[in-house]
């Protein structure tokens, strides 16, 4: 097979990868939307949980106390109370640092809404700050937590809680600002719930405190849980190919097991059980993430459970505790907990060290992506400009494959002067291809010319250029951000084509200094190859087009001075 047939099949093969993984994400959100949509009351088997809480609660979406002793028998009529049709709720209390705007109601104690301030929602409404959290419409995002009990009054994320302040807001030389919430059982034992939001963090502190003034010893749990339902994503007009494939669900890490997504299909054929020590449960989206962090020292158990089954699931993904809390008469005792709710900012995951940083996920080509974003990320320290970041990576990447690309270009600068010598031996064999093959393989090895050097650039290309891909589809870094004149968001298509049409070309002029293809049939499709490609790249971000038209430049000077020098030295002798 020659070096033509070689660089075909990689180019194809890259184009056909591509579509696949868009394919299977494109196919993955129809068939959740219509698993949602479709699903009918009948496949509802067991999807309300008992509970041990005297607060009754409302739905089936609060997780079951792990069984003790003196648990008493729970009644059926409690978990068999219907879901309304919207989530209820109280008062509102606003708390504003210098980069969120959280909502907390009083019922439960909920975290309904979260606005990052320093995050647009787009370029065309710079003011309007993206809603994470939502507790309103269709897409529903929120935080539930609360407290269970065997046989004692426990406050859940049903109960009414009171609180003194309306709103809060940090001042200039505060580090934090808190939320207070209180309840108390009717048998004395007073429960406060505090939010400490911090300055300049999207990590959110909550804290039970049990302050029991009653008489008996209080034993109870914590949970946390994030509501999500599942939205089918807009379309963009092209199918698969105009849709980001960025991963929307759950998913868990523990020391045990690792990283791991639970989405929602598997959500909801099975409720998730899993018992450890540490971690984190958490909900993905493209860009954010939203994330519940146990406190260390104590056993949990993460847990996912889907209601609503028959018409619009809400899916349920959060831990509670296995070992029980005991608060003695006249004592006090605080449990503990931590979420972070913000975009998926690499250096500020990795500073808190735990292991936050793997819900950027690049995929299977991990290993690469995370080298080339760290690079680029020091990069622009020094330009402060992601686009220039992208072209000086490209840089950097040439001159490591330097010497594997400078040898495959003399190679394929030696073909291209045997091209007229290829000509006589196709047409003196004709129709022979075995001693044509035969013929050409002897004349490569005579004028050392390794028919397979060719097509490395390309191959070494494939993986960086994927691993790149998947960089800038998952990098929050590089959303919204602009290069220069009309391209103002690396991670969106160019709005004028402009950049896909200069990569097409510049595909073309690579073309011309390679050798041409003996067979028609290949020169034809090694001709059409541009445009395929230019049409391909019209939806993909501006970013990734950048790189493989700088690559593409600098690959076609690189291989026309080593083709001059491979002829002056010809013409010398």
């Amino acid at each position: 097979m020659d070096f033509q047939r070689l660089i075909l099949f990689g180019a194809l093969g890259m184009v056909l990868l591509l579509l696949w993984q868009s394919w299977l994400e494109y196919e993955s959100g129809k068939n959740g939307a219509a698993m949602n949509a479709n699903t009918p009351a009948s496949q509802v088997s067991g999807a309300a949980q008992d509970t041990t809480t005297a607060t009754k609660p409302e739905a089936d979406d609060v997780p079951q106390a792990p069984a003790v002793s003196a648990a008493p028998e729970t009644s059926d009529t409690a978990a068999a109370i219907p879901l309304s049709q919207s989530l209820p709720g109280e008062r509102r209390v606003i708390a504003e640092t210098d980069i969120i705007r959280a909502e907390i109601d009083t019922r439960g104690g909920d975290l309904r809404r979260l606005a990052l301030l320093t995050y647009p929602v787009s370029l065309d409404e710079p003011d309007t700050p993206f809603v994470l959290l939502n507790d309103s419409g269709a897409d529903l995002f929120l935080i539930q937590d609360g407290l269970l009990s065997a046989g004692r009054e426990a406050p859940n994320h049903h109960t009414i809680f009171s609180t003194e302040r309306q709103n809060v807001r940090l001042s200039p030389g505060e580090d934090s600002v808190q939320v207070h919430l209180e309840w108390t059982s009717d048998d004395g034992v007073v429960f406060r719930k505090t939010f400490t939001f911090h300055r300049n963090s999207y990590y959110i502190d909550v804290a039970f405190t049990v302050d029991n003034q009653s008489s008996d010893q209080w034993v109870g749990y914590r949970y946390s849980q994030i509501l999500r339902t599942q939205v089918a994503e807009p379309s963009s007009g092209f199918g698969f190919l105009g849709r980001l494939p960025s991963y929307k669900g759950g998913a868990i890490f523990t020391p045990e097991d690792k990283y791991q997504k639970i989405d929602f299909e598997e959500m909801y054929e099975a409720n998730l059980a899993r018992s450890t020590t540490s971690g984190w449960v958490a909900m993905l989206q493209h860009y954010f993430v939203g994330a519940l962090l146990p406190s260390a020292g104590t056993g949990y158990e993460f847990y996912s459970n889907v209601t609503r089954r028959d018409s619009g699931p809400r899916y349920l993904i959060g831990y509670k505790t296995t070992q029980p809390t005991a608060v003695p008469a006249g004592g006090s005792q605080t449990l503990r907990g931590q979420m972070y709710i913000g975009p998926k900012e690499t250096q500020r995951m990795i500073k808190a060290d735990n292991q936050l940083e793997l819900t950027v996920d690049y995929g299977w080509l991990t290993p690469v992506s995370s080298p080339l974003f760290w690079v680029m990320t020091y990069i622009n320290q020094v330009v402060n400009n992601w686009g220039v970041s992208i072209i000086l990576l490209t840089l950097l990447v040439k001159l490591v494959f330097f010497p594997l690309s400078a040898a495959s270009y003399k190679s394929m600068a030696r073909m291209k002067k045997m091209q007229p010598r290829m000509q006589t031996l196709k047409e003196r064999f004709g129709d022979d291809k075995q001693k044509f093959q035969q013929a050409m393989m002897e004349i490569y090895k005579k004028e050392k010319i390794n028919p397979l050097g060719g097509c490395l650039p390309i191959v070494i290309q494939i993986p960086v250029f994927i691993a790149l891909y998947w960089v800038l589809l998952e990098s929050v870094e590089l959303r919204q951000a602009p290069f220069a004149l009309w391209i103002q968001d690396l991670s969106l298509q160019d709005p004028y084509y402009v950049l896909p049409i200069l990569m097409g070309a510049s595909m073309f002029g690579q073309q011309l200094l390679n050798p041409t293809p003996l067979d028609p049939m290949q020169q034809k499709i090694m001709m059409a190859l541009p445009v395929v490609f230019t049409i391909f790249f019209l939806w993909f971000p501006s970013g990734l087009v950048l790189y493989w038209l700088v690559n593409n430049v600098l690959s076609i000077a690189q291989q026309w001075v080593i083709t001059r020098k491979i002829q002056a030295a010809d013409s010398k002798t």
